[in-house]
């Protein structure tokens, strides 16, 4: 599993490049598909706007109702991206990339937070751990570099707008 989450980026990469070739998008499922993914884009920023990477166990913004609210965008901006290519071969290869890479990273990262925290992770993750008040910035999301997914997405919105024509 360990496996999986360190290759989780090429294996990203693979699996855009031959979804965008199988993809039949339309005009309307590239405007419907579109709408998911940036929401889920949208939930990602916010979680970035809110994550002291490596410092902490954040637990405000989105961090109060899921352990991993970057993982639940990056699979918002799966479901729209599957919506956007209008075809269930990329549906179903994008389920299954979400569902390994995903769940192997979960694994990975919690490890490795109970290892970095201590007993704060695991209290946190049972949903007793103190709540920190912290506002949303755009300079800490920036920090995390954030702008890269939101780059990605829209190179692979553009081109399957390009490949709709």
């Amino acid at each position: 599993m360990e496996w999986l989450a360190r290759r989780r980026i090429v294996l990203g990469f693979i699996a855009g490049g031959v979804a965008l070739w199988l993809a039949r998008p339309t005009p309307r499922t590239l405007a419907i598909g579109c709408v998911i993914a940036l929401a889920g884009e949208v939930i990602r920023i916010w979680a970035a706007g809110h994550l002291e990477k490596g410092r902490e166990v954040t637990t405000s913004g989105p961090y109060r109702w899921t352990r991993h609210p970057l993982y639940a965008g990056s699979g918002l901006m799966g479901v729209g991206l599957a919506v956007a290519a209008n075809s269930s071969i990329v549906a179903a290869l994008v389920v299954a990339y979400l569902a390994l890479t995903i769940g192997a990273t979960v694994r990975a990262e919690e490890a490795h937070l109970t290892e970095k925290f201590g007993r704060a992770y695991p209290t946190y993750r049972a949903g007793a751990g103190p709540r920190v008040a912290r506002r949303f910035s755009l300079a800490r999301a920036m920090r995390n570099r954030e702008y890269r997914a939101t780059a990605g997405l829209l190179a692979v919105l553009a081109l399957l707008g390009w490949k709709a024509l």
